[in-house]
């Protein structure tokens, strides 16, 4: 069995390096043969050369965005299974032989199970909580199991750490779209992932883990926030999603609570207690560790703030 291993990298150098020696270990252990590939999506730190260096083979492009690196990666990977990876991802050593296992039982598709790397980071700490939230149907019970498009917006999914036949990725990225004129703003794994679910089903399971080290910085946090506001309507903005209703409800929402702060200004410290507040009872609810609820608390209205406007920007990003 031969295994593609695409990995986007954008000023990633520090990283990088880890990224390619934690995939080349678990394909060591597995009976893939494994070629890794580096799509350098316009890095100025060096990126591309610590990735040659760590033994990827690189592709260099200007900066189009994610899609586009992976897109290229694919195009690249000679390996009849392509796996995407993130640049900041480690995959567990033991990942690759548990999914090799699983092929012959019909299960190609897989996507992994993340693991937030948040000690000692609150940004971490705010992310695992979130994902925990979003996703309780599998967290409080991680299992090997499957989703489709029944219940696709139950289960985690991106292609952070996506497995799959590449013939299956070249049919979903052929009938990928956009609601954006700018590909690189789009929701580059949603509406993805969604199409193959669609068809065949997703696995997921703790046996396929990786790590994930969020960005440990205010000003990267704030950045990624507003991004993910931009990739969430285009996302689930559509009709398929099930939250295509928070969407449509966002706008009106928002505009009364900019209303009301222009009227009452002192409501402004008012509202931003009660999201603070209302953040940390529900990660207390959750049982998490006082470090997690705080991060969640104190984050949760920065996040709220850049996240809203993120999807307000996304509405300029519409195609005409």
């Amino acid at each position: 069995m031969t295994l593609t291993v695409v990995i986007p990298v954008l000023d990633e150098a520090s990283r990088i390096g880890e990224t390619i020696a934690a995939a080349r270990a678990a394909a060591e252990a597995s009976p893939f043969e494994t070629e890794v590939v580096v799509v350098d999506d316009g890095s100025t730190d060096g990126s591309g050369e610590a990735a040659e260096g760590a033994g990827a083979r690189v592709v260099s492009q200007s900066n189009r965005g994610r899609f586009e690196a992976r897109r290229v990666g694919l195009a690249a990977a000679r390996g009849e299974l392509v796996l995407f990876l993130d640049a900041r991802v480690r995959l567990a050593p033991t990942a690759l032989a548990f999914v090799a296992g699983n092929l012959e039982l019909g299960r190609r598709v897989w996507n992994g199970h993340v693991v937030v790397e948040s000690a000692g980071n609150p940004f971490g700490r705010f992310w695992d909580v979130v994902s925990a939230l979003a996703f309780r149907r599998y967290f409080d019970e991680p299992r090997t199991t499957s989703f489709g498009s029944e219940d696709f917006d139950a289960y985690p999914k991106g292609t952070t750490c996506f497995f799959a036949p590449r013939e299956l990725l070249e049919q979903a990225f052929d009938a990928f779209e956009t609601r954006f004129a700018d590909v690189r703003r789009a929701n580059d794994d949603t509406p993805l992932i969604r199409w193959i679910a669609g068809r065949e089903r997703i696995w997921i399971s703790p046996e396929f883990a990786c790590s994930y080290g969020p960005p440990a910085s205010l000003r990267r946090f704030l950045r990624h926030a507003f991004h993910r506001g931009v990739v969430f309507v285009d996302g689930h903005g559509r009709r398929e999603s099930s939250y295509r209703p928070v969407v449509l409800a966002f706008y009106p929402v928002s505009l009364a609570a900019l209303a009301l702060a222009v009227w009452q200004p002192l409501a402004v410290p008012a509202l931003v207690v009660a999201v603070a507040g209302s953040a940390a009872l529900v990660a207390a609810r959750q049982g998490r560790p006082r470090a997690d609820v705080a991060s969640f608390a104190l984050l949760a209205p920065v996040y709220g703030a850049a996240h809203g406007l993120g999807m307000w920007r996304a509405l300029t990003l519409r195609r005409r």
